[in-house]
């Protein structure tokens, strides 16, 4: 393998910006001026037609503060830089997007706010990353009511995708259905919006942890969102350890920190237990602890595994679609409909391949065409 620090340096980044046309003594007058001032006059007259006249409507920032880089934490915006530009990289390499890494030297939210606002004209849609909870809630929030383009917090909700697709296969494989009894481990962004999305497609039976344990309606000051998860679930989440509540469990989602349970925890579980061990380097329990721990499915959120449960899998196609179809508002229905997608791409689900790798032929565009039919706000035409 390379060495990564070598390879970041050899490259000096890795992403570029080039032109669609070669520049000549012919072409630079028509891509500049005089002849560029054309194009800014009929945007003038029309605002819309910049989606035609320019490449805003396939171009999106990747934007960041660096305050909950995965794996790492509140790194900073120049430690992000990297991550950020890997998202980039993805975007155009998968689904031909124009992708701008923009890391913010502020942490503060209305600030935040205020800067993608005056940014977003340049934009066809915007890519939240790595932003910490609860703050990356209200940014979401407040962003997609006052942009006319989409709004996407890729840690919250193309995580809780990809955890809904790999699922579905997953249950095909055990025979089981909704009625499984769900543990999320991780009580942040991702973990809330896996929560509220497998509430969205019908299940009910959660228990949600975070680092003090089984959060329950007993639990003092909580905050509204793990509320809101407590109210909704059908499961009786007592106080306790997270371990304690894998008992009789059927589902394991971890999107906390490394090495949290053991081959024991996992054999309190129901018969064949689904385990999705996200957390990233190093996930909640390695594949070979839980599968002497009886699992019957494993995923992690790394690519030297089988059944890699990563949100890459779904910005790329997911913001093809959006953009294509002019669809403003990212929905419920919208990531359900994505889900499913990508849960059809694997015909015969086995414990070893619950979901497509991000280098399966058609992904994007599998993704992209589940959107064809939603309206711009993101309802069914």
């Amino acid at each position: 393998m390379t060495d990564p620090i070598k390879m970041h340096e050899d490259l000096k980044g890795k992403i570029v910006i080039s032109s669609k046309i070669e520049l000549n003594e012919e072409t630079l007058p028509i891509a500049y001026t005089p002849g560029v001032a054309k194009a800014s006059d009929a945007i003038a007259k029309d605002k819309s037609k910049v989606n035609i006249l320019t490449g805003k409507q396939n171009t999106v920032p990747v934007v960041s503060d660096g305050s909950a880089v995965l794996g790492l934490g509140n790194i900073g915006p120049e430690a992000a830089m990297p991550v950020m530009e890997g998202k980039a990289a993805i975007f155009a390499q998968f689904a031909g997007i124009n992708a701008i890494p923009i890391c913010l030297d502020t942490q503060d939210t209305e600030e935040i706010i205020k800067i993608v606002k005056a940014l977003a004209p340049s934009f066809g849609g915007i890519n939240l990353e790595d932003i910490s909870a609860p703050r990356c809630f209200e940014i979401e929030q407040r962003l997609t009511e006052a942009l006319d383009i989409p709004v996407f917090h890729d840690d919250q909700h193309g995580t809780a995708i990809v955890v809904l697709a790999g699922l579905i296969n997953a249950l095909k494989v055990v025979g089981k259905d909704k009625s499984v009894k769900i543990v999320i481990s991780g009580a942040g962004a991702a973990g809330i919006a896996i929560a509220n999305l497998l509430f969205h497609y019908g299940f009910e039976n959660l228990c949600l942890c975070d680092s003090k344990g089984i959060v329950s309606h007993k639990r003092k000051n909580l905050s509204e969102h793990k509320k809101s998860i407590v109210g909704r679930s059908t499961s009786p989440c007592k106080k306790g350890t997270c371990n304690l509540a894998l008992k009789g469990a059927d589902v394991l989602v971890g999107v906390s920190k490394p090495e949290q349970f053991t081959p024991e925890d996992i054999k309190t579980m129901n018969p064949d237990p689904i385990v999705f061990a996200m957390a990233n380097p190093i996930p909640e329990i390695m594949p070979d602890e839980a599968k002497a721990g009886g699992a019957k499915i494993i995923a992690t959120g790394r690519s030297d595994f089988p059944n890699q449960i990563n949100n890459a899998l779904v910005f790329p196609g997911l913001f093809r679609g959006l953009l294509d179809n002019g669809i403003s508002k990212v929905t419920p229905e919208i990531k359900v409909a994505v889900a499913e997608a990508i849960a059809g791409m694997i015909t015969n689900p086995t414990p070893e391949k619950i979901i497509p790798s991000i280098f399966e032929n058609g992904l994007v565009p599998t993704i992209a065409n589940s959107l064809k039919d939603f309206d711009k706000m993101g309802g069914k035409k």
